[in-house]
């Protein structure tokens, strides 16, 4: 299992503008290979027996220009360019590393026959993170001992350590992290023991659950989470300060102390939603061992007319997190479909048609009444259950009992829902 932890460091003014140098000149060798593989392409993806009649390079082709050729070069560099020798060699070939795996995304599909959109070149302050490959070994560039950190080239910082490291993990990597609020460093750290999943024979509490707008999430138990809307609370003060900086000269100091600003209040506005990501998703992992969700094509519903808002609730940022803390504590994440879970009765199963605006779900066959959002959560689980094989009884348990249909029933602890 590999966790990252994030902690604040306390560079002073002569070791800040020593990683912002070092920050620069890594986007400038960027820069300088991204157009050395580009040019490299150019010349050589043109067949032999025809050529563009509006543009194509003329000369010698070039030899090959990869990963390794580039870093290879990086001895020249340092020889044409001796202030890149007081950059930690390490980092100057994960930045190569992250070049080529960029340019990997871009040229070869993916298993699913996706492929990524052109690396492009940085601009000023579009940089803003290195990283040290190794960490607390003997030839690592970066030491970290009793919240002190030691980097190679720039000297010893306070790290503030507000979690302790977890024991039994060996730390791995060091990623040097500029943010609007300061710097930080991401500690990546490694454990060879791998949660697992708990059986199914132990599966005893379940549940579905359905994002929406109206309400973050629904439960199929009829339990409901309120929509935070943290952007578009922030939205008229983040438009009065985006207008101050268009009225501001450009580069001048008061036009970089705005954009600090508006950068702070983006940042704010992401703790914030990833804070309440990470509650709700412990809340649920603890009380459930199977939580059934929907595999959303959130890049097709933020083309919508509602793509701020969807975009705002992030529901494809908490499926993510929800999956690695159910991960960490074993629970079981189980992504259906989401194609006709607002439509069809969780009672019957009849198609039931409504536009978004209708909210009760009112099914014409059987009579079943309820908040649409609970109805879309229930359908969620019966196909997460039918999925993995399991079968829900009427008491809110898992057991070799027959499906039966939706009905309510009074008895001695109050009413009882059966989900099928």
């Amino acid at each position: 299992m590999i966790l990252t932890y994030c902690y604040r460091i306390k560079p002073n003014a002569k070791q800040e503008a020593t990683m912002l140098h070092t920050l620069e000149l890594l986007r400038r060798h960027w820069n300088y290979c991204l157009e050395q593989r580009l040019d490299w392409l150019r010349r050589t993806r043109c067949q032999i027996d025809r050529c563009s009649i509006i543009y194509e390079p003329i000369g010698e082709i070039p030899a090959t220009v990869n990963y390794y050729t580039q870093q290879s070069d990086l001895k020249q560099t340092k020889v044409l360019f001796p202030e890149y020798k007081n950059i930690w060699s390490e980092s100057q070939q994960v930045n190569l590393q992250r070049l080529n795996k960029a340019i990997e995304r871009w040229l070869f599909p993916d298993k699913s026959g996706k492929r990524g959109g052109r690396p492009k070149f940085k601009k000023v302050d579009e940089l803003r993170s290195f990283v040290y490959p190794r960490i607390n070994c003997p030839k690592a560039g970066a030491h970290l001992n009793n919240g002190v950190l030691k980097l190679s080239k720039i000297g010893e910082m306070l790290v503030i350590l507000h979690r302790p490291l977890p024991d039994g993990f060996t730390l791995k990597t060091c990623t040097i992290v500029r943010k609007a609020d300061g710097w930080y460093c991401c500690i990546s750290m490694e454990d060879e023991t791998v949660p697992e999943h708990k059986p199914l024979d132990e599966v005893k509490t379940v549940i579905g659950i359905d994002v929406g707008l109206k309400e973050f999430l629904t439960t199929s138990e009829g339990e409901t989470v309120p929509i935070q809307q943290i952007y578009r609370k922030t939205q008229s003060h983040l438009a009065r300060q985006q207008r101050k900086l268009a009225r501001s000269k450009k580069g001048s100091n008061r036009s970089n102390k705005q954009k600090n600003k508006i950068a702070r209040i983006h940042q704010r506005i992401g703790r914030i939603r990833e804070n309440f990501h990470y509650n709700t998703a412990h809340n649920l992992v603890k009380r459930y061992d199977l939580i059934a969700v929907e595999d959303l094509n959130i890049k097709g519903l933020a083309r919508t007319r509602l793509s701020k808002s969807i975009l705002d609730a992030a529901w494809g940022r908490f499926i993510t997190i929800l999956d690695a803390v159910a991960v960490k504590c074993g629970v079981r994440i189980v992504k259906v479909s989401p194609h006709g879970t607002s439509q069809n009765c969780s009672s019957c199963g009849a198609k039931v048609p409504k536009t978004l605006s209708i909210r009760l779900h009112e099914c014409h066959k059987c009579g079943l009444a309820m908040d649409r959002d609970e109805n879309a959560a229930r359908n969620i689980l019966e196909r997460a259950l039918n999925e993995v094989g399991l079968i829900l009884s009427a008491h809110r348990g898992l057991g070799d009992t027959q499906p039966v249909k939706c009905e309510a029933f009074s008895g001695g602890d109050g009413v009882q829902l059966s989900l099928f």
